[in-house]
């Protein structure tokens, strides 16, 4: 149900939601693992969106990005905007262990719309993407809450997610080192971002 609440509402919000994306400042953060990464690395994006800014960015650097996402609006749009990388719809609950074998991970604004308690399994899924010294990058909820917002970009929208501290130790048990770890503020909201390497 809840996942037929994320798809219909980024399916209706997709356009009015890609307007108000880049309001949250990422570059930085895209900036300190492109530098870490080699130049042609794989990289996932799980919950890619509209494909703009971050695979957009990540094309630019030449990295071969393979972004999913539950909304087929949004995969539509991300095709369109980043028709240098490959896009389907796909429901991030459903991924299987070693599915994809990339050198990083990507996830903005994406995990905390599923269940809190499978984040865990989520993060050992995407764990099994990576090899040893393979990255992460992810932004995830900085406070715990769970709910829904009745006027997310004029739809009904869900979240789920622990706090800062529980998140991280989500991190370090599905086999990571985590490299950088902070709350950030932009955009008049609070995340926290997380880089981590495999392992």
């Amino acid at each position: 149900m809840k996942a037929h609440l994320i798809k219909r509402g980024y399916n209706k919000a997709a356009a009015d939601y890609l307007q108000h994306r880049d309001q949250f400042k990422n570059t930085k953060y895209l900036n300190q693992l492109a530098s870490i990464l080699q130049p042609g690395s794989k990289i996932l994006d799980i919950g890619c969106g509209a494909g703009k800014p971050i695979d957009e960015y990540l094309v630019k650097k030449g990295f071969a990005v393979t972004g999913i996402d539950i909304s087929e609006r949004q995969i539509e749009l991300a095709k369109k905007h980043v028709p240098q990388a490959s896009f389907e719809v796909k429901n991030m609950s459903q991924l299987r262990s070693g599915e994809y074998h990339v050198d990083a991970v990507v996830s903005f604004y994406a995990i905390f719309h599923v269940p809190r308690e499978t984040h865990a399994t989520l993060f050992e899924t995407i764990g099994s993407f990576l090899s040893k010294g393979g990255l992460l990058l992810v932004t995830m909820g900085s406070s715990e809450w769970e709910g829904s917002e009745e006027n997310f970009h004029g739809v009904k929208m869900y979240w789920s997610h622990y706090g800062s501290e529980k998140n991280k130790k989500i991190v370090q048990h599905a086999g990571f080192e985590i490299l950088f770890d902070v709350l950030d503020t932009s955009g008049g909201e609070k995340h926290q971002i997380i880089t981590a390497k495999k392992k």
